[in-house]
């Protein structure tokens, strides 16, 4: 295609992001359906699921937090705002070097796991907050931390499911750390990145038919039409085996169910944690009766792994165009010949 086209394109994706971000109801910026905030003289406010919060800005921009998700970590990485963690619950599922660095310098503690928080310790660093996702079994928990004067934001990312969005909630920490300019500049180049990806992914000639994920003792757990990953096998222009589906979250069905509905398939991807194609085979003899496991392509969400980490649902959950980057690569090598996996790899 011609320069002037690509100078057009990128002006109308650039311009597109920007009147997408800035877009609001009644002063109150979006992120998503979650997620939403606004700030006037004296307050920050944070609407994210059922949870409200009223933060004075005279306690921000915030210091010192505590993370009791690996998922959140992404984004402080991507802003680079590792020196305000000084806390995070299980470590080892932590990908980022940088992170490890600190932890090993005494700069980040180590508060336990989702087992059993050492709330003494978390009471003692006095956080200015913690982040977290919801979990309802933990409330005894959260209000004991609340009753001690510390701030506890409840941030459930893994509940977005479109891709961009969950990139997004890079704004909110730019409101929380002084850290806007930053944060918009990084949406913007997630969004225009994502977005011309996708238009290249258009562009292919083929339109391949996907499987997803593996088997869990009898149970084959098939994301939903509406999930994070079929958006992600839609916009690089491949067909998902489930996409008529209309659920967000995960199906359960059985072998039988997926081998009927996935004879078609050519890609089987965001397999688990394997090293070899024969692996698969120790989990069910059966996977051999796929025309997919003869004959197709497997890819595991082992790209970027280090021990019990992985870097896929830490910065891959923040940057949504390297990830699409990725799929777009497996379904259509030819549109992007010298580009080396990030987050998956081939299984041989």
């Amino acid at each position: 295609m011609k320069s002037t086209f690509f100078t057009l394109l990128s002006f109308f994706l650039l311009f597109s992001c920007k009147k997408e971000i800035k877009t609001s109801s009644e002063d109150w910026q979006i992120v998503s359906e979650n997620v939403q905030f606004k700030r006037d003289a004296n307050v920050f406010h944070l609407k994210s699921g059922k949870f409200n919060y009223d933060i004075p800005t005279s306690k921000l921009p915030f210091k010192k937090v505590i993370l009791l998700n690996a998922s959140l970590v992404g984004y402080f990485t991507e802003l680079g705002l590792e020196e305000n963690i000084i806390g995070i619950s299980s470590p080892e599922y932590v990908y980022s070097e940088r992170v490890h660095q600190l932890i090993n310098e005494g700069k980040i503690q180590n508060v336990g796991n989702e087992q059993k928080y050492n709330l003494e310790k978390i009471i003692a660093l006095k956080p200015d907050a913690i982040f977290t996702n919801y979990i309802a079994s933990f409330e005894n928990t959260y209000d004991l931390i609340k009753k001690n004067g510390i701030e506890i934001i409840f941030l459930d990312e893994y509940l977005e499911q479109n891709p961009l969005e969950k990139s997004k909630y890079l704004l909110v920490f730019g409101e929380l750390f002084n850290n806007e300019k930053n944060a918009m500049t990084k949406v913007e180049e997630i969004q225009k990145s994502y977005d011309s990806l996708k238009t290249l992914a258009n562009t292919a000639a083929t339109k391949p038919i996907v499987l997803a994920n593996e088997m869990y003792g009898n149970q084959w757990f098939l994301p939903g039409g509406q999930s994070n990953l079929a958006q992600f096998i839609s916009d690089a222009n491949a067909t998902y085996i489930n996409a008529d589906n209309q659920e967000t979250k995960a199906i359960p069905m059985s072998f039988e169910e997926v081998f009927a509905k996935g004879q078609k398939a050519e890609y089987w991807v965001n397999i688990g944690n394997h090293e070899y194609k024969k692996e698969l085979l120790q989990i069910n003899p059966n996977y051999t009766k796929l025309p997919v496991f003869n004959n197709g392509k497997l890819y595991t969400i082992t790209g970027r792994t280090n021990g019990k980490s992985n870097d896929y649902f830490e910065s891959g959950v923040v940057r949504a165009d390297l990830v699409i980057k990725d799929y777009i690569k497996i379904f259509h090598p030819e549109l992007l010949p010298n580009y080396q996996l990030t987050y998956l790899r081939e299984l041989k």
